[in-house]
This record gives C-alpha cells, sequence and structure tokens, in this order.
C-alpha cells in the first residue's frame, strides 16, 4: 500500500517536471506553429530570425516557425489580415498606412534601428553632405521606389528642389548601379543596404553621405495584428526573446560563420555567393546595432515615429495625423532584454 503510494507520488512529481517550463524559455510541453512572412526572400535581411531559427532558441520558446516571402510590404500586410501569417516584416510607412485604412496592425518589434537607406557617393569625391550634390544626377533604383521619397526628403531638407537643383536617374539596382557610377551618369545614389553591398562587392568603394537625423527613419521590423497579440502574448514574448537572443549571438564576430550558414539554410541561394553575403552582412550589422540604447534590441524611440508621421504627411504620404501609441508597442521589450 505504502509502494503504491510512493509509486503514485513519483509518477506525478515527474509528470509535473516534465510539464513545467524549463528556465531561461527552454522548450514547452506543446509546440506552437506561427507563419512569419517577409517582404522579399532575403534570408540575411532577416538573420536575427534564421539564428534564432537554426540555434534552436526558437524552439526552446515553444516556436515551429514557417518563413514565407511575398512582394513587398503591402503583401505581407495582406497575408496578416487574410489569417495567412501571424508574424509580419513590413516597413513603418505601410504599417502608418494600414491604419490610416483601418487596419489595426501593431508594429512590436524594431529589427532596423537605423535607416535601411541613404544616399551614397564614391569614396574618394569631394562630395561630404547632400547639399554638395547641387546641380547633379543622382541615381535611384526605379522611379517610383521607396528609396526616392526617402532621398527627396533628404534633399529638400537641404534646401533643393527636384527638376531645378538635381535630377533622379533610374539605374536600377546592384551591378547596374555600379555600372552608372563607374560610367559617370550618376555622382550619388540613393541605395538600400542590399545595393550598397552589391555594388562593393563589385569593387566600388561607397562613402554614405546620409544626414545623421535621417538615420532615425528605421526600417522593417515586426509587427502583428492587435487581435493576435492580445490573445497570444506568451508568443509574442517568445518570438522576441529568441530574437534578442539571435542577434546577441550574431554580433559577436565569433560567430560570424555561423551566421552565414544560418542565413544560407534559409535561403540557399543567396548565400551562393560569399563574398556579397559577407559584404551585405556587414551593412545589416551596422543598420542593427543600437550602440548603448539601454532599452535593449526590439525597442523603438517614439520620437522616430514621430519623424516617420511627418514626412510622410508633408509628402502625401498620410492624410493626417494618427494616435502612434496604436501604431507601436514597447510593452515587450523589457522581458525579451531581462537576461541581458
Amino acid at each position: 500500500m505504502n509502494s503504491g503510494r510512493r509509486f503514485g507520488a513519483l509518477l506525478g512529481a515527474l509528470a509535473a517536471l516534465w510539464l513545467a517550463p524549463l528556465p531561461g524559455g527552454e522548450a514547452s510541453a506543446q509546440t506552437k506553429e506561427i507563419t512569419v512572412v517577409l517582404p522579399n526572400p532575403s534570408a540575411l535581411n532577416v538573420w536575427p530570425m534564421h539564428v534564432a531559427i537554426g540555434e534552436g532558441y526558437m524552439r526552446e520558446e515553444g516556436l515551429n516557425v514557417t518563413v514565407q516571402a511575398v512582394d513587398g510590404s503591402s503583401q505581407v500586410l495582406q497575408a496578416m489580415a487574410a489569417g495567412q501569417a501571424q508574424i509580419g516584416l513590413p516597413g513603418p510607412a505601410p504599417v502608418l498606412a494600414a491604419r490610416e485604412r483601418g487596419e489595426d496592425v501593431v508594429f512590436i518589434y524594431n529589427l532596423n534601428p537605423k535607416s535601411i537607406f541613404g544616399i551614397v557617393v564614391r569614396d574618394e569625391s569631394d562630395y561630404q553632405k547632400p547639399a554638395d550634390l547641387k546641380g547633379k544626377v543622382i541615381g535611384v533604383g526605379t522611379a517610383d521606389g521607396a528609396e526616392v521619397g526617402f532621398a527627396r526628403a533628404i534633399l529638400a531638407d537641404a534646401g533643393m528642389e527636384e527638376g531645378k537643383d538635381y535630377t533622379f536617374l533610374p539605374v536600377g539596382d546592384g551591378g547596374t548601379a555600379a555600372a552608372a557610377f563607374e560610367r559617370g551618369d550618376i555622382e550619388g545614389y540613393a541605395a538600400a543596404t542590399s545595393d550598397a553591398a552589391i555594388m562593393t562587392t563589385r569593387g566600388l568603394k561607397l562613402r554614405e553621405i546620409t544626414p545623421e537625423p535621417f538615420k532615425a527613419f528605421f526600417g522593417n521590423g515586426f509587427a502583428v495584428l492587435r487581435s493576435y497579440m492580445t490573445e497570444n502574448p506568451q508568443v509574442i514574448e517568445g518570438f522576441g526573446r529568441a530574437l534578442v537572443r539571435g542577434t546577441k549571438f550574431g554580433m559577436d564576430p565569433a560567430n560570424r560563420e555561423k551566421v552565414l550558414a544560418h542565413a544560407k539554410t534559409g535561403n540557399p541561394q543567396e548565400g551562393e555567393d560569399t563574398a556579397l553575403a559577407n559584404a551585405l552582412l556587414d551593412q545589416l550589422l551596422v543598420k542593427m546595432d543600437i550602440g548603448d540604447q539601454a532599452e535593449g534590441y526590439g525597442y523603438q524611440p517614439p520620437a522616430n515615429w514621430e519623424t516617420w508621421q511627418e514626412t510622410l504627411i508633408a509628402s502625401d504620404g498620410l492624410k493626417e495625423k494618427q494616435d502612434l501609441s496604436k501604431a507601436f508597442t514597447n510593452e515587450f521589450v523589457e522581458v525579451w532584454n531581462k537576461d541581458g
């Protein structure tokens, strides 16, 4: 009788240990399936997530992550709205535009604290600031790309008007942009992170002249629908905690080859060109570095959202001011970063 009770108690204790969450976010008894949708197929652009998957951090949080790619932030938001994905990686401007249409999407994690766009010039040129490009031709990828509005705002801030003080010339991106520099067709270029990396691998040394205030135009980050965030706070906590761990892992130079390997698993074709992959990672490490920001990874400075909104209103990207406290949240940042 006593032996039976002891045996039953032992089984109960073992069951309790099995079901209890392990310290530090270890794997839970039940795995949650989530789909994350990206605006392009690049794995390097979102390397912290692929590191978090590859190193097992997502699994330890009880998450099984499926990654899908679409064409641009608008399609990311559409997939989320249709219930085809739980988490997306849109840009801040499309998020504000979607909210203006009545979609209750919330930006939760600032993946790229520094702008993914910038005005670059040849390193050996004399141009030191945007105003120095007065009277010059500035290359852009396409006539209506996101980089055009970004560059136009910078040049307007420098007191210049398009068509009068400078000209935009669509020259494509990457290699074709490098060729335009080499031919002398352009003196500057409104580059995305990947463009600068590609041109660097072509042997073109570039220097960024983006004014410091415009670096506050942070890039794409993770977002969810408010309804999903409200119903699944544990998923948001676990996902962000794994991202922070993945980011810290990748910021350590000793782990560089593992970062590239995890990204290659996410997109094998992108990883085939090792020179380009390394150049792109160099650019992204700078864009994702938070410096001495005390709040930690994922934090969104409210002033930077104000900057985005003011610029979008001035350029007719938004009709009127919104309640930005509903567009983004820092609610989970402390718990994501609490382990140091």
